[in-house]
């Protein structure tokens, strides 16, 4: 029996038709200038924040589907900055970071989960001195618009996460005349982020 060509036509573009839309995968690249990278540890009675000024990120952002999206970060250990330049070298050494043997820390993620269309919780393996652990990100999603000196769409987050720093090897302390540890124990970990889509 031959076939109509316009019936088979018709056939292939229902079918088409029917298949689910695929989702667009958006690549947006940290904005180094207006992100934060930053942490907050007890130091004696008080805490201390820092932050690292050096990194590079990337983000995948599938908006219809969340779970889709993926989230690569690269920083510069040696780039950790307290605002204190002996206290900066200390971390930078063997009893903190030991920036010569592991230059960089990492996080990559493994799961994206939206809770609604505005908070995430984003979970990756960090990877610091060479240990690599799970951690989850509360994220916040704030939003989009064009970036005024890209021209570029621009999208916001807002992430926080807290960390044992015993976990990933850095382990240092000492003990206070009054009693108690100099340093804290629990690390917290927050980043503020503005990233610029890749057109």
């Amino acid at each position: 029996m031959r076939r109509n060509p316009r019936f088979a036509l018709v056939l292939a573009l229902l079918a088409a038709a029917a298949l689910p839309a695929l989702a667009e995968i958006e690549t947006f690249n940290f904005d180094k200038a207006h992100t934060q990278v930053g942490f907050r540890i007890r130091h004696f009675v008080s805490k201390v924040e820092g932050r690292f000024n050096k990194f590079d990120g990337t983000i995948l952002l599938d908006r219809q589907n969340p779970g889709a999206s993926k989230v690569d970060l690269t920083i510069q250990a040696d780039s950790i900055d307290t605002n204190n330049e002996n206290r900066d070298k200390d971390l930078r050494s063997e009893n903190f970071f030991d920036v010569a043997k592991f230059p960089t820390i990492t996080f990559k993620s493994t799961r994206v989960e939206a809770l609604d269309s505005a908070n995430w919780k984003v979970t990756g393996e960090l990877t610091i001195r060479g240990v690599t652990r799970p951690v989850v990100l509360d994220t916040r999603y704030l939003g989009q618009a064009i970036h005024p000196f890209a021209k570029k769409m621009a999208a916001g987050f807002r992430a926080e996460t807290t960390i044992d720093r015993r976990d990933f090897g850095v382990t240092w302390n000492a003990a206070m005349d009054t009693g108690g540890a100099y340093l804290g124990e629990r690390v917290q970990i927050s980043l503020t982020i503005l990233a610029a889509r890749q057109d």
